[in-house]
């Protein structure tokens, strides 16, 4: 068990206190295995590159502008999934289940997470962490309540996270919603703020490899509330996303 039930409290806070030399430790895990997993997943590049220049429109990636830490805007590489012109179409950064603009062999990579694997290089230049506020686009961003804006501006953001792992279903959760934008807007991305808002208040190697492990498990388990059980802290869920997340 990482936590106990409850919001913050002395023993939370002591529990999950960021060691001194935790941010240097957290760059020299973030080299490591985004290298290893470079070299281990190699064999799966190719053939997303080759199937990626013969399907859709022959791109193989894309780069978007991207919020990262300090407020300084970097570009995320992933491997395309879209239409080229995906963000002035249709409801622009934010993705819905069964999307028309995303390509035929888009669905299986961000199914499978791996359209997300050249995120690996923005981890070794220091771009990202593995492990942060999962980074979001201007507009995305700007809805984040100002607090949450300000905390996440504090850390790398990462290719997962605890708002990742919360909402890894949130194209399904956009699909059914009545007004995607507003939903959106008003009741997703301020619950998630706060949980990249917990993450930088409670960032520590262990809560860095519980998430790691947990990411992982719930690409698995999609319907898996380990998390839920694992970190008993987490902020209270909005009666509007009660049963949904």
């Amino acid at each position: 068990m990482l936590s106990v039930q409850g919001g913050p409290n002395p023993t939370t806070q002591r529990l999950f206190r960021q060691p001194p030399n935790s941010l240097p430790m957290q760059r020299f895990l973030d080299i490591l295995f985004s290298a290893l997993a470079l070299i281990v997943l190699s064999p799966l590049l190719l053939p997303i590159v080759v199937i990626l220049r013969l399907t859709g429109e022959g791109e193989v990636l894309y780069c978007q502008p991207r919020v990262g830490k300090g407020g300084e805007m970097f570009g995320l590489m992933k491997f395309a999934t879209m239409l080229k012109n995906s963000p002035n179409l249709g409801t622009g950064t934010v993705t819905l289940k069964n999307d028309p603009r995303v390509l035929p062999a888009g669905r299986f990579l961000r199914k499978t997470k791996l359209n997300e694997l050249p995120q690996l290089w923005n981890i070794l230049k220091g771009d990202m962490s593995v492990i942060g506020p999962r980074p979001q686009t201007r507009r995305c961003f700007d809805a984040f309540p100002e607090a949450s804006q300000k905390a996440i501006e504090r850390v790398r953001p990462g290719l997962s996270g605890m708002g990742s792992i919360v909402f890894r279903g949130e194209e399904d959760l956009m699909e059914d919603a009545e007004n995607a934008d507003r939903f959106y807007d008003e009741v997703v991305m301020p619950y998630k703020g706060k949980l990249e808002e917990w993450y930088v208040e409670n960032k520590s190697p262990k809560v860095y490899f519980a998430l790691i492990f947990l990411t992982a498990w719930v690409v698995l388990r999609p319907d898996s509330r380990l998390h839920w059980k694992w970190f008993r802290d987490l902020p209270d869920i909005p009666e509007a996303l009660k049963g949904k997340i």
